[in-house]
């Protein structure tokens, strides 16, 4: 009797490791059960693409209008602005120093009568009250001497505010940059085009003297910071309050929500299966289970679509925010909704593993993954050496190996093919030293990563591909977990599993993992 209650007690717990590890159309001969969790990430794909087409177009037009407001300021404030030499803008007098910043301030006091845009002034932001603010930074005593090759410098940083009332003085020997700051008002009316209400805009404009360098040349930008709030009062004839959009979020947001708790459900129910199962191994059949056997309860689809829930539910609050002009995170929204649709797609393949012709990309990566890891660290540490040294002994010669950064990405060109030519010739000829190295540097750096590193990644990627296509014909090794369910030889529509509890957990008890 009691052998015959340990062979039902093992049948039950197969049948339920079976039924758990089921596709959902498996499980829809099993017991009947409709693959809601299915139909719910089908629908999910669909209206959080939706939710993110909608959000950028929207971003477009605020990101189109900062961009050519900030382009019409340079404009309209900048001396002999030249687009061409936006990066490079800069003088080399004092009289053009003075020149450039009386232009600017005429041009903010005349603004109202040049500009072609609507725009207003912003008062009581500046100095004592006023609308412009005038600084001037420089070193508090300096005294430079460069026929008697010698200085005396006091580092310390003082920062003054210049009146109109009087001619500015700038001390150029000292002088580190001076700073026109003053902020503008306007409103984007071409949100009507997308059925939504004008936003008002705060402009905060820095005009910037750079002379840090004192180098004889001062670098002049213009930096346009944006803030965006709710009109007072906006009127828009024949245009009614439309909450569709946000009715929309809201939506989005409580369907990732289901989501979220069917698949926190999903995880906790294989959680409690396999609790269950190291159970009755160890009690029955005094066996451990391995812990590459435990894993296979936690499903880490489920933890990537959880993720996605989570980014997406904070970045419809976030839009919701921005829509109700409470917000304007517009970067932070973006991450986040972006990131979460990119989770959502790639979630996808968990359904496409259920078929053996598709499942082969998840295999073989799931296979190669291990080396290339390893071969990626091995080979990091090469690539690391080849930036800090083209770094260090390029930087001065070429202006892709300016910064840390600058060499990484050129490098990274270059493994690709990209811009091969461009980055031999623009190596400047001045020290014939350092261009014979440079030359040394780059035919080594090609050769080995193309023709090497790179290949032998692929090599990778193929061996385990052809690993994984032999074992398709071969006999694989079968964990004791698969072992154990393999002896159950019910079929999906037997019959058997409907009456089958897979586990204790009762929470969303009608839509099945």
């Amino acid at each position: 009797h009691s052998l015959t209650t340990a062979q039902r007690t093992a049948e039950d717990i197969r049948r339920k490791l079976k039924y758990f590890f089921m596709s959902p159309c498996d499980k829809y001969h099993a017991k009947g059960r409709k693959p809601f969790k299915l139909i719910l990430q089908l629908l999910k794909i669909v209206i959080v693409t939706a939710q993110l087409v909608l959000f950028g177009l929207s971003n477009q037009v605020v990101v189109t209008f900062k961009e050519e407001n900030t382009m019409t300021f340079k404009h309209l404030f900048l001396k002999d602005y030249d687009e061409s030499s936006d990066d490079s803008f800069s003088v080399y007098t004092q009289q053009d120093v003075y020149d450039h910043i009386f232009y600017a301030v005429e041009q903010y006091l005349a603004l109202p009568d040049t500009t072609v845009g609507r725009y207003a002034y912003v008062y009581d932001v500046g100095v004592n009250g006023s609308a412009l603010s005038l600084c001037q930074q420089y070193y508090r005593k300096g005294s430079i001497d460069p026929a008697n090759d010698t200085f005396s410098i006091d580092p310390t940083v003082m920062t003054v505010s210049i009146l109109f009332s009087c001619f500015p003085f700038f001390f150029f020997s000292r002088f580190i940059n001076v700073t026109i700051d003053f902020q503008l008002k306007a409103i984007n009316i071409q949100t009507i085009i997308n059925n939504e209400i004008p936003d008002c805009y705060t402009f905060s404009i820095t005009i910037l003297f750079d002379n840090k360098a004192h180098s004889g040349k001062v670098k002049i930008q213009l930096h346009n910071k944006a803030s965006i709030k709710e009109c007072k009062d906006p009127s828009v004839s024949g245009h009614a309050e439309n909450y569709t959009r946000v009715a929309f979020d809201v939506a989005v947001a409580l369907v990732c929500m289901l989501s979220l708790l069917l698949c926190g459900r999903s995880i906790m129910r294989g959680i409690i299966l396999q609790q269950e199962f190291v159970r009755f191994f160890r009690e029955t059949l005094d066996r451990r289970v391995c812990w590459s056997d435990r894993f296979e309860f936690i499903n880490g689809w489920y933890i990537l679509l959880i993720i996605s829930d989570i980014l997406t539910i904070t970045g419809s609050v976030i839009k919701i925010g921005i829509e109700s002009k409470t917000m304007s995170s517009y970067d932070i929204c973006g991450i986040l909704l972006g990131t979460s649709t990119l989770l959502v797609w790639v979630g996808v393949i968990r359904y496409l593993t259920f078929f053996q012709k598709y499942n082969i990309l998840i295999i073989t990566l799931r296979a190669a993954f291990p080396n290339v890891i390893r071969f990626c660290c091995c080979v990091a540490v090469i690539y690391l050496g080849y930036c800090f040294c083209g770094w260090i002994v390029l930087g001065p010669y070429h202006v892709k190996f300016r910064s840390l950064s600058m060499v990484s990405e050129c490098l990274f060109s270059l493994i690709n093919g990209d811009d091969m030519f461009v980055t031999f010739a623009e190596m400047q000829e001045t020290s014939s030293l350092v261009w014979l190295f440079s030359q040394v540097y780059l035919y080594s750096f090609i050769s080995l990563f193309i023709y090497m590193v790179l290949s032998l990644f692929i090599a990778l990627i193929t061996g385990a591909y052809e690993t994984i296509k032999h074992q398709t014909q071969e006999p694989i090794h079968i964990t004791d977990l698969h072992a154990f369910i393999a002896e159950c030889t019910d079929a999906p529509n037997s019959g058997k599993f409907r009456g089958l509890e897979t586990s204790p957990c009762s929470f969303f008890c009608c839509c099945d993992r």
